[in-house]
């Protein structure tokens, strides 16, 4: 599940079309007003839901959790996991373990990371398209597909699912190995209160963590 949230992960999806020439006008829109919209933000708030779908299309396994962004800074709560980035230095902290591995970041491994995906990555690493609208969490909602430019992801499509609000409720990632994740936005807070100190991991305060470097 870490590919799909983009830590170093994710976090989330090769096909040879070329980036922009199979971009239609109305995903673009679509997409730039997302954008606008959280551009316009000083930061965010808002709960997710992963649901892994197998092969034979059941659910296996479904984690819950919370991110925070604030400009390209994020921090991701999820299954005794935090993913924490100042857009310099990515920690990966595991609770049960007591172990953080400490990275640099490099925003091109990422895969779809809060900051990507609320952003305007797509024109850079996907060509896209406007899949019509379908009810997603109980609201009408409009659905773009997006495939990545690039062969070597492991991943050949994303789905977003945007409302009426411009806001990506939900969505899908296919993986090559035939895995499906569906993904769900709830608890969307426009700027929520956030301090700088929450995009950090400071060992001290966590007495008794091994601290893994990477760098």
């Amino acid at each position: 599940m870490k590919k799909i949230l983009g830590l170093s992960i994710v976090a989330v999806m090769a096909l040879a079309q070329p980036a922009m020439a199979q971009n239609d006008a109305k995903a673009k829109s679509i997409l730039e007003a997302v954008s606008k919209k959280i551009n316009s933000l000083k930061s965010l708030k808002a709960n997710f839901a992963l649901h892994l779908n197998g092969n034979g299309g059941k659910v296996k396994d479904t984690k819950k959790g919370t991110f925070y962004m604030k400009g390209s800074k994020y921090k991701v709560d999820i299954a005794g996991q935090e993913i924490i980035c100042d857009n310099k230095t990515v920690w990966t902290y595991n609770k049960e373990t007591k172990e953080v591995q400490v990275s640099n970041y490099n925003p091109n491994e990422q895969t779809i990371s809060p900051a990507k995906l609320f952003t305007n990555f797509y024109d850079k690493e996907y060509s896209y398209k406007y899949a019509g609208t379908r009810k997603v969490s109980g609201k009408s909602c409009d659905i773009i597909e997006m495939m990545p430019t690039n062969k070597s992801k492991q991943f050949t499509k994303v789905e977003l699912a945007v409302d009426n609000t411009k806001t990506i409720v939900g969505g899908n990632v296919w993986e090559k190995n035939g895995n499906n994740y569906q993904y769900d936005v709830s608890g969307f807070t426009p700027n929520a209160p956030v301090t700088d100190d929450m995009f950090t991991f400071d060992p001290k305060k966590h007495p008794g963590v091994e601290v893994v470097d990477l760098r």
